[in-house]
């Protein structure tokens, strides 16, 4: 009865999660697959007729720099956040916990507005009528306005404000689980503050970073609204490529396809970085 029993609430527990995951994450996903090698439409719909390509025509090198350029902006991204991110959450669980809460709910309470209504907030600090060039002619720091809107640099200011919560809040979650006792130990054999800081508190919080890193990655490389609005016509990102294709040519299977080969380089590129760091960090320790 007792197994029975056990076997019921396994199942309570996860049927749920497991239906959630198939007609959510699953049956879309397979779609988008289906489609991919399927044909567009004369009028934009979709032809069931099985082609190879929507994949051959990447070939091209146009779609090889955009999927280039999401990998770039996205990596740099992953790097600001967390140089950024990790003494943050360091010291925000250094100092009392009450205010180290409300150090945290400073961060996430901006982002309990739409993320358009921030993204325009940032476009009006940074072009070239704003308030920081309207503040740096008044100072006579500059005489002419400086042209940051619709750059590279917009588009990682804007990426980088809006993944920077993704990064906190499992570096700090990581920092404020570990065991003191480790980094007191290592004093006491004669380490420095540096030296145990390195080899004791980074690899005992790895898996923040790792977790930090996957949670900011993913979502940089499919962004397409920031480089959409910080970065004007003069940024194609491979979320923007995508959305083109969705929305405007209608050509839903070369979407797809991109979507899918979008997919595949990210599982295979975090997969890696797992791979080298888990590696990594076990030399360490041990």
């Amino acid at each position: 009865m007792k197994k029975n029993g056990t076997y019921v609430s396994k199942a309570v527990t996860t049927v749920p999660i497991a239906l959630w995951m198939l007609i959510f994450v699953a049956i879309p996903l397979l779609y988008i697959i289906f489609i991919s090698f399927m044909q567009r439409g004369v009028d934009g719909g979709i032809v069931y007729t099985p082609t190879i390509e929507n994949y051959v025509r990447m070939k091209n090198p146009i779609y090889f720099k955009v999927f280039f350029d999401s990998l770039v902006i996205a990596f740099i991204t992953t790097a600001l956040t967390l140089i950024l991110g990790y003494p943050f959450a360091y010291f925000a669980s250094k100092i009392p916990r009450k205010f180290s809460v409300l150090v945290l709910i400073i961060i996430i309470v901006p982002f309990w507005t739409n993320s358009l209504i921030r993204t325009y907030g940032w476009i009006i600090l940074l072009r070239t009528e704003g308030i920081i060039n309207h503040f740096l002619i008044l100072s006579g720091i500059i005489k002419e306005p400086l042209k940051m809107l619709y750059s590279y640099g917009a588009v990682l200011v804007g990426m980088v404000y809006t993944m920077f919560p993704f990064m906190v809040l499992p570096l700090y979650n990581s920092i404020g689980k570990l065991d003191r006792s480790y980094i007191e130990g290592a004093k006491d054999l004669g380490a420095s503050r540096l030296k145990a800081f390195s080899t004791v508190t980074i690899p005992l919080t790895m898996s923040g970073i790792m977790a930090g890193c996957i949670l900011v990655f993913i979502p940089s490389v499919g962004l397409f609204f920031i480089p959409d609005l910080m970065g004007g016509s003069q940024i194609m990102l491979i979320g923007n490529l995508i959305r083109n294709q969705f929305l405007q040519s209608r050509d839903w299977p070369f979407g797809a396809a991109l979507s899918i080969v979008m997919i595949v380089i990210s599982l295979i590129l975090i997969g890696l970085y797992i791979k080298i760091v888990g590696k990594k960090v076990d030399m360490e320790v041990f």
